[in-house]
């Protein structure tokens, strides 16, 4: 188990400069609306063992040389249960967010809604989750940070919610608190590792490195986005969160081999070939320094689709997506959508590298929602409201590399392939013998230099040392 942080100490950890925010006052006849027993005495213990008046403290922090509002809740008033007034506090931290241009940064530790106030508390959840969703509209990023615990509510709605999660190592999180879960469920499940495997958590944290990774985080996504000027190569016009222009990414140079493939088959040669780099290579070269989002918030993640955000040229940030080299995984494919969706709302453009002998299509990834995986991406593709330029880097297997390609502005090195279907599988469709797989290569035309003069790809680019 993490260590229980008060809400200070907490602020504490993350920033400096902190200052609290007015707190809105409501009124309550003795002890609450339910009138519960022993609640006004409940809460004047729990002040005088916390020197809180609530369960949140609300306020703006300098995290690294971002200013942003952070809700941070103290376990120890209550065991940092939502009630009416703590929705109110919440609300106005978010209503200061969106009207100074703040990002949200909260530092949850709750045991979900407070039983003395009854389906008052219950609703409070409703209020947050539309606060949420005004800064989500607005184009504010939000970070969540799960501390010990985080369960109920405040897991379903800031927790959960949030743009990226981040989480202590040993934190229990889950929706059923410790006191209502079934009595033979594994407590391993509940912990912030478990739902990171789930895909629910970006990253677990240590103490230590979490100013540096918030800082980081809000570097990034508060960066602001760069004009387009004039008529740039590989320019989509599109309407960012912000309202203006978002300048396109131009497309990273070959890292590989520089030479073109004489034959179809030595491209998939070249494609396949173990010396050849790998998206983490074009990654480090691009990006100056970047962070990764994990998980499709639904189950899964792929450890073959590397997504998040990076400080490209002139230091703009820049959102990527990038397969690895092995059979993308439903999982991957609405991690890369999340990713799109994200980077539309918060304004910034899109790198995407295609490498992917093709789909996982084994029995669990049908029972994962591979179809339906792969039509999300299309559709987030397709919809983009910031540009997006892919590089196919690798192999370009069918339709589960096409859905990370953007239409029209998909570029390839010259170590790379594009097919329909790989050369082996379309032989055996037709039936064709082993020997005349190189044949059926050349015939479905799949080098580089082939999809330029098919007008599949905008052009092949040039090797870094040239």
């Amino acid at each position: 188990m993490t260590e229980r942080f008060s809400a200070r100490e907490a602020i504490a950890l993350a920033g400096d400069d902190f200052r609290e925010l007015p707190v809105p006052m409501r009124e309550f006849k003795p002890d609450g609306p339910l009138s519960w027993q022993g609640y006004d005495d409940a809460r004047r213990r729990a002040l005088t063992r916390t020197g809180e008046d609530e369960s949140v403290v609300c306020g703006t922090a300098v995290i690294g040389s971002t200013r942003a509002v952070l809700i941070a809740f103290e376990f120890g008033f209550l065991g940092g249960s939502l009630g009416a007034r703590t929705g109110d506090r919440v609300e106005a931290a978010y209503t200061h967010a969106r009207a100074h241009r703040l990002p949200v940064v909260s530092l949850v530790a709750t045991g979900g809604s407070r039983m003395q106030e009854g389906m008052l508390a219950l609703t409070q959840l409703q209020r947050v989750a539309r606060q949420s969703a005004l800064a989500r509209e607005a184009g504010l990023p939000q970070i969540a940070v799960l501390r010990d615990p985080t369960t109920g509510g405040g897991w379903a709605t800031l927790g959960a919610g949030a743009d990226v999660t981040l989480a202590l190592p040993g934190a229990q999180v889950g929706f059923a608190g410790s006191r209502v879960r079934p009595s033979d469920a594994d407590p391993a499940a509940y912990t912030a590792e478990a739902q990171m495997t789930a895909g629910a958590v970006d990253a677990v944290v240590r103490e230590e490195e979490l100013r540096e990774t918030l800082a980081l985080w809000l570097t990034l996504l508060t960066a602001p986005a760069a004009e387009a000027e004039g008529e740039v190569e590989g320019e989509v016009e599109s309407e960012a969160a912000s309202g203006g222009e978002v300048e396109p990414v131009s497309p990273p140079a070959a890292l590989g081999a520089p030479g073109l493939p004489a034959t179809g088959w030595d491209a998939v040669r070249h494609a396949r070939s173990p010396e050849r780099p790998r998206a983490a290579a074009y990654l480090d070269a691009y990006f100056s320094r970047r962070a990764a989002i994990s998980g499709d918030r639904c189950g899964g993640s792929d450890d073959g689709m590397l997504c998040g955000f990076g400080s490209g040229p002139a230091g703009r940030t820049v959102a990527y997506a990038a397969q690895c080299g092995t059979a993308t995984r439903p999982a991957g494919y609405r991690t890369a959508a999340r990713l799109i969706r994200l980077a539309g709302r918060l304004g910034f453009p899109v790198l995407t590298l295609v490498d992917t002998p093709g789909a996982a299509n084994d029995a669990q990834a049908e029972r994962q929602g591979a179809g339906s995986a792969i039509a999300d991406l299309f559709a987030a593709v397709a919809t983009a409201r910031t540009p997006v330029t892919t590089l196919v880097i690798g192999e370009g297997g069918s339709g589960g590399a096409l859905a990370l390609a953007a239409p029209g502005n998909t570029w390839a090195t010259p170590d790379s392939y594009f097919s329909v279907i790989a050369p082996e599988l379309a032989a055996a469709i037709l039936k064709r013998p082993a020997s005349e797989v190189r044949d059926t290569a050349d015939q479905l035309r799949i080098r580089p230099q082939d999809l330029v003069e098919l007008g599949v790809i905008r052009g092949i680019v040039e090797h870094a040392g040239r």
